[in-house]
């Protein structure tokens, strides 16, 4: 959903008009902001405390420009950025929807043919990815926004590039309780693409149960859960209990490569009947309370906002209130919130 501009919130930044805002990350602020021609982007401002530090805008300048190269179709690619402007920022692609984590908070978990396509999608971002020579470092359920042809992963924001160190200072681990790997928690953050599948199986228990592998509670309980303790995959129905453990391996050289991966989420869609992956128009891909408040969330507007639409979403009113039920025939709740945590 959309917020109005506060005061003190940027109306321009670079080439782009500021007209609302979107919500918050590790990294800063993200604003809808909308180019001269009509594209609409999405742009993090990022946190002045980072911002002026040169050595961070040194090492994240690089690892945009290693960024600008993912071009897959399932990634919502960067735009643009000026990491010495002031303040700096980074705008990419837009994408009008709703977040995995807020589908499941509000429609309930999917069910496996569903999850089997995110997955398939997500294995083949993760695959543009890693081949542009970056490593995500924070795949989560609020990282996926939901598109009517696939999911999207967004947020370069703390993703780092194979052969560059990680951007925060040395002890430092920067990711999200619940869905880091073991080693991102072991090793001070310095990672490689298997940390990302390890997310993925997190990701992907998280859609098909509600509820992510470890649990909830307090970070260091959770950060526990997965250096020491097996995860809780008991919900998963048949395919994806022959898929996410071996995800979740504790060792990174015991998980699938991600071409792999994608071929037998493929093949296992193939079984069901479908094509890999799976979506293609009219949100087909997706179960049908979420396609249907994915559909009445751009039928009204709030996909593609006009400034006053935007400033209308801010008011409190909610055009996606869907009661359809899914395989948990859990009811809509608040959406969980994902935040990254730098330890």
């Amino acid at each position: 959903m959309f917020a109005e501009l506060e005061a003190g919130d940027p109306r321009q930044l670079g080439r782009y008009r500021i007209v609302a805002r979107l919500g918050a990350g590790g990294m800063g602020q993200v604003f809808l902001g909308r180019s001269p021609g009509g594209r609409s982007v999405a742009v993090k401002v990022v946190r002045a405390e980072l911002a002026e530090d040169t050595g961070f805008r040194q090492r994240f300048a690089r690892e945009v420009a290693t960024a600008r190269r993912v071009t897959g179709v399932f990634t919502a690619a960067v735009a643009d950025a000026d990491l010495e402007g002031s303040p700096a920022w980074l705008a990419t692609e837009y994408v009008p929807g709703m977040s995995l984590g807020e589908a499941i908070a509000q429609h309930g978990a999917w069910p496996e043919t569903a999850v089997l396509a995110l997955g398939a999608g997500l294995a083949e971002a993760l695959e543009a990815i890693h081949d542009a020579g970056v490593v995500h470092r924070d795949l989560k359920p609020s990282n996926v926004l939901l598109a009517s042809d696939g999911p999207r992963v967004i947020d370069f924001g703390i993703s780092m590039a194979d052969e560059v160190s990680a951007l925060t200072q040395t002890g430092m681990v920067v990711g999200t309780p619940g869905f880091m790997s073991p080693e991102q928690l072991a090793t001070g953050g310095r990672v490689g693409p298997a940390s990302d599948v390890f997310s993925l199986g997190a990701v992907l228990a998280f859609a098909a149960t509600g509820s992510g592998p470890f649990g909830t509670g307090a970070p260091h309980a959770l950060h526990y859960r997965i250096v020491h303790e097996a995860p809780d995959l008991s919900g998963l129905p048949p395919v994806l209990s022959a898929v996410v453990p071996r995800c979740l391996a504790k060792e990174p050289q015991e998980r699938p490569a991600v071409a792999a991966l994608l071929e037998e989420l493929a093949e296992a869609l193939r079984g069901e009947g479908q094509e890999a992956p799976r979506p293609h128009t009219e949100h087909g891909w997706l179960p049908r309370p979420v396609a249907l408040a994915l559909q009445e969330h751009i039928r009204t507007g709030a996909g593609q906002p006009s400034e006053q639409r935007a400033d209308e979403a801010g008011s409190g009113s909610d055009p996606v209130a869907h009661q359809a039920a899914t395989r948990t025939g859990r009811a809509p709740g608040p959406a969980p919130a994902h935040p990254p945590t730098a330890l």
